[in-house]
């Protein structure tokens, strides 16, 4: 097939940088393309030092070509500027406490305590940040109505800084800001996790009070990037009642205590602990069963900080991006703000009976 550099160029154009949404194209990035010799070849430049989106935009690149079925060879080299000898000031040296919060499995309303503990602690008049560390399926834009939002950003040297969002009185950073809802991420553990050191390390969050982790479910790469980016206070893990999210919350205890890792479990949290219509709030219904997390917490001599119920409205609440603690009539609310109130207690104790939480240096 005879192919033209016009040809490639139009081609080209479909692959798009995330943050930016120019194609590379367009935004310049494609340099000194040659055509011949049974190779198509050309220089994928990008303005960063360290672009987490370098290797998948390559790889996106080199798919779009061998579409075209030329019989040829796709060469394509990454050029990045040189690191410049600019060291940033620590962006976390002012957050008091770092707390993770993480669940076992999926589905068990993590996302949803996180958000609704956050805006709950900020109306107390704390000074709060959340991280949307779950980057495979970041829900944390969707429940504050913000999926259409960009950080703006500025310069620092020769990186770019992120502004968080702010809703609620709440600072907000997500890898759901830079891709767009209905495309999937397809990440290795390297991708993903260095993504979230940037997400991290590069946001302008000053002073804080609480910074909250929204985990990705179970344990993994994300978590172990967590704790060995960040000092983190303690951490807080959300089950419903059911037995079969209870034998992973043992799981996500064990990671959290174990020897290489070493942070303070601060409690559970049952969520979903029973069904309340919000016409009878004095009506309790164990559809998963009934204090499951609650007899968990007390066989494993944990603080249980909170019991949530099911409330109809919780759900479309999420869906809207009105958190349910806004609502001072809505059970589920109620107990939110309990809860953020036994969490503020829990990270006191825990401040003033143990040493500060130092970065985890993991070896093996």
């Amino acid at each position: 097939m005879n192919v033209t550099k016009e040809k490639i160029l139009e081609e080209l154009k479909s692959v798009k940088h995330p943050e930016t949404r120019q194609n590379i194209v367009d935004a310049g990035m494609v340099e000194s393309l040659e055509v011949g010799g049974g190779k198509i070849r050309f220089t994928l430049k990008f303005s960063k030092a360290k672009d987490p989106f370098s290797a998948s935009m390559k790889k996106t690149a080199e798919a779009v070509l061998k579409k075209l079925d030329t019989g040829m060879a796709v060469e394509i080299n990454i050029f990045t500027p040189p690191v410049l000898n600019f060291k940033l000031a620590d962006p976390l040296a002012k957050i008091k406490n770092i707390i993770a919060i993480a669940s076992g499995k999926g589905g068990v309303g993590k996302s949803t305590v996180t958000v609704n503990l956050a805006v709950a602690l900020a109306k107390s008049g704390a000074r709060v940040g959340i991280v949307d560390a779950d980057v495979y399926g970041p829900s944390i834009p969707k429940m504050f109505d913000i999926e259409n939002q960009r950080p703006e950003m500025k310069k620092e040297g020769d990186k770019d800084i992120i502004i968080p969002v702010e809703k609620y009185g709440v600072k907000i950073v997500s890898i759901g800001f830079f891709v767009r809802p209905e495309d999937a991420l397809v990440w290795r553990g390297p991708m993903a996790t260095s993504a979230l050191k940037q997400l991290i390390n590069q946001s302008d969050w000053g002073e804080l009070d609480y910074l909250l982790i929204d985990l990705p479910p179970g344990t993994g790469d994300v978590h172990l990037t967590i704790v060995q980016e960040t000092a983190v206070t303690g951490a807080l893990i959300v089950s419903t009642p059911q037995d079969v999210a209870l034998a992973d919350v043992v799981k996500g205890i064990a990671m959290f205590k174990g020897d290489k890792i070493n942070v303070p479990v601060l409690g559970l949290v049952e969520n979903m602990a029973w069904f309340t219509p919000e016409e009878l709030p004095e009506n309790k219904y164990y559809i998963f069963g009934k204090d499951g997390v609650k007899k968990l917490a007390e066989k494993m001599k944990m603080e249980l900080l909170g019991q949530i119920p099911i409330v109809q409205g919780v759900c479309a609440d999420g869906d809207s991006g009105r958190p349910s603690v806004l609502d001072e009539n809505n059970p589920a609310g109620k107990a939110m703000v309990e809860l953020a109130q036994n969490l503020k207690q829990a990270i006191d104790k825990r401040n003033q009976a143990q040493p500060p939480t130092k970065r985890v240096e993991i070896t093996t």
